[in-house]
C-alpha cells in the first residue's frame, strides 16, 4: 500500500510510520515540518526506501505544490492518515485569536486541504483516517484549558462524516478515530505528571491495523478509541 501520514516526526505519527513501513508491500510518505526528525525516522527502518520524508508546513505550505511532490513518489494512494495536531492548554479568558487560528488550521483545515488536493490520486477502496480526540467527542469528559482544542477536534469529526458522503462516489472511505489518552509529548505538556494507560506505540499499532482494513467495515464513522480521557 502507498500510505501518507501527517505529523510523522513524533508521538503517535512517528510510531505509526514505523509500524506501517515495517509491513510487507507498504511505502510511507511521512510529512512534518521537521526535516531532521523525518530523516531520523527513515533511518530507523531496515529498508530506508520504505519511508519517504516530505518536509511541509501544514499552515504556510502550498497544497498544490505538495500534491505535485507526492505525485513524484506515488502514482496512486491507498491510505491517508491526517494525524497532525496541535494543543494549546489555556483557560478561555487567556486564549487569543492566534491560538484559535493555529489550532483550527492544523487540526481541521490541514486535513481538509490535503484530502481535497489528493482526491485524483486515491484508488477505489482507499481510506482516509482522521485522528480526532475524545475531547471532540460529544458527551465525553471535558477539561479546563482545552476548549479550542476540543472544538477543533469536534470540527474534524463532523468534517469526516461529510467527507465520507462527498467522496463515496470516488470509492474513498473516510473515518475518524477519537483518541483517548496515550503517552505522548503533547499529552505530557497538557497534563504534567499524568500517566496514560497506553503508549504511543500501542495506540499506533491499533491505528495502523484500522488504516489498512477499517474501510471494509466502516465509512463516515466517528469511533472512540479510549481507555481514559485522560
Amino acid at each position: 500500500m502507498n500510505i501518507i501520514i501527517t505529523g510523522a516526526s513524533r508521538g503517535i505519527g512517528r510510531q505509526l510510520a514505523l509500524n506501517l513501513a515495517g509491513r510487507d508491500g507498504n511505502k510511507v510518505i511521512a510529512i512534518s515540518r521537521d526535516e531532521k526528525k523525518l530523516n531520523s525516522l527513515r533511518n530507523e527502518v531496515a529498508d530506508a526506501s520504505k519511508i519517504i520524508p516530505v518536509p511541509f508546513d501544514l499552515v504556510e505550505g502550498d497544497y498544490d505544490d505538495l500534491a505535485i511532490d507526492i505525485r513524484r513518489h506515488f502514482s496512486e494512494i491507498h491510505v491517508l492518515v491526517n494525524n497532525a495536531g496541535v494543543l494549546i492548554n489555556k483557560k478561555i479568558a487567556h486564549l487569543t485569536a492566534d491560538d484559535f487560528d493555529l489550532m483550527m488550521n492544523i487540526n481541521v483545515k490541514a486535513a481538509f486541504l490535503l484530502s481535497q488536493a489528493l482526491i485524483p490520486l486515491f484508488e477505489p477502496e482507499s481510506h482516509i483516517v482522521n485522528i480526532s480526540s475524545m475531547g471532540g467527542f460529544q458527551g465525553s469528559a471535558k477539561f479546563p484549558g482545552l476548549s479550542l482544542y476540543s472544538a477543533s477536534k469536534g470540527a474534524l469529526a463532523i468534517l469526516s462524516e461529510c467527507l465520507a458522503e462527498e467522496l463515496r462516489d470516488y470509492g474513498i472511505s473516510v473515518n475518524c478515530l477519537a483518541l483517548g489518552a496515550a503517552q505522548t509529548e503533547m499529552l505530557t505538556k497538557a497534563f504534567p505528571g499524568y500517566k496514560a494507560p497506553l503508549s504511543a506505540k500501542e495506540m499506533a499499532s491499533f491505528i495502523a491495523d484500522f488504516a489498512m482494513t477499517g474501510q471494509r467495515y466502516f465509512n463516515g464513522k466517528i469511533l472512540p478509541l479510549s481507555l481514559s480521557t485522560p
